[in-house]
């Protein structure tokens, strides 16, 4: 395993992190399976873990706080999020923020954070979702900052939307930001053209979420895929997103090299860019875990490579159906 500085926080984090939204809230999570597949990452030194109130109304967050038990010389970083109030992902231009984020929701809901992974302190925490235009408001940075200096919170971070990159620009140069999420993937390149330079510039960490592109990267899907009811999938991979996933997968297969996986190219595709602190893949089964670590090795994609995948941008806009 390879390790970064997590941006101004001076922390070494694993390269490749763990996303765990596949916790709680997606078919096929048993926690006995889970646990096991936690184990193994940290055994193959993953240290920074993504976790939110949100999956599973604090069931993921429950996972980890065992799994940190489990593991009490282990130095893990903890990140995790604040719902918005409203329940509504993503958000939208015109919400506002004491609908989101009120004060008291942000403190509220830290402390039940705090509660459930069994922390005195959490390492990052986040927004849910976000919307630039409450950059310059005061409520929202007056409790993040009552929460730091209370100790209960070491970092603070925004989760961007969905195919909207640039939509936390001004946040972060209010200073009081110290990472960003944002889906970062061979399709979705965007985050290069402002948010990355910006992050460069303020020594901001860049955790890339959606390495796979919600499976499409494994290069796994065919048109006729199909997921469980209730799986959260079933309602983002509408046949107008499918169809068109699977066709632009297909169109990388060419350019796998010998002896790899989509999979594995898609994250040595994010890991080879610098800007980029840590991605946390899903994973709930233990061959996923190792074949996820292995990716971080050192050994970045050659830029022949890079260069071909890169003409395989995908811009898209937010709709109905992305969430």
């Amino acid at each position: 395993m390879q390790y970064r500085t997590f941006g101004r926080t001076g922390w070494n984090v694993s390269e490749i992190g763990y996303g765990m939204w596949g916790m709680a809230g997606w078919t096929g999570s048993e926690e006995k399976e889970v646990n096991k597949a936690l184990d193994r990452s940290i055994e193959l030194g993953c240290n920074f873990f993504d976790t939110a109130w949100g999956y599973g109304e604090g069931l993921s967050e429950n996972i980890l706080n065992r799994t940190l038990r489990r593991h009490p010389g282990k130095r893990l970083y903890v990140a995790t999020k604040i719902p918005p109030k409203n329940l509504k992902w993503p958000s939208k231009p015109h919400f506002k923020l004491d609908e989101v984020f009120p004060a008291d929701h942000i403190i509220d809901y830290t402390n039940k954070s705090l509660k459930n992974l069994g922390v005195e302190s959490i390492d990052l925490q986040q927004f849910h979702v976000w919307e630039d235009n409450w950059a310059q408001l005061d409520e929202w940075k007056e409790a993040i900052t009552k929460l730091s200096d209370q100790g209960k919170v070491q970092a603070w971070g925004v989760s961007v939307n969905r195919w909207e990159p640039d939509n936390c620009l001004k946040t972060l140069r209010t200073g009081l930001i110290d990472a960003v999420q944002v889906i970062y993937n061979i399709f979705d390149q965007a985050p290069e053209d402002n948010l990355f330079p910006l992050c460069r510039e303020k020594n901001i960490a860049v955790i890339a979420r959606v390495p796979f592109d919600e499976g499409t990267l494994t290069g796994t899907f065919t048109k006729q895929t199909t997921f469980p009811i209730g799986d959260w999938r079933s309602s983002y991979f509408v046949p107008e997103n499918l169809n068109s996933s699977v066709e632009h997968a297909d169109a990388l297969k060419p350019l796998i090299p010998a002896g790899m996986t989509m999979a594995e190219m898609a994250l040595r595709f994010i890991v080879s860019n610098p800007d980029v602190s840590t991605t946390i893949p899903g994973m709930r089964k233990i061959k996923n875990v190792e074949a996820n670590m292995g990716a971080s090795d050192g050994n970045g994609l050659p830029d022949k490579l890079l260069n071909q995948l890169k003409r395989h941008r995908w811009d898209r806009e937010p709709t109905g159906w992305s969430q």
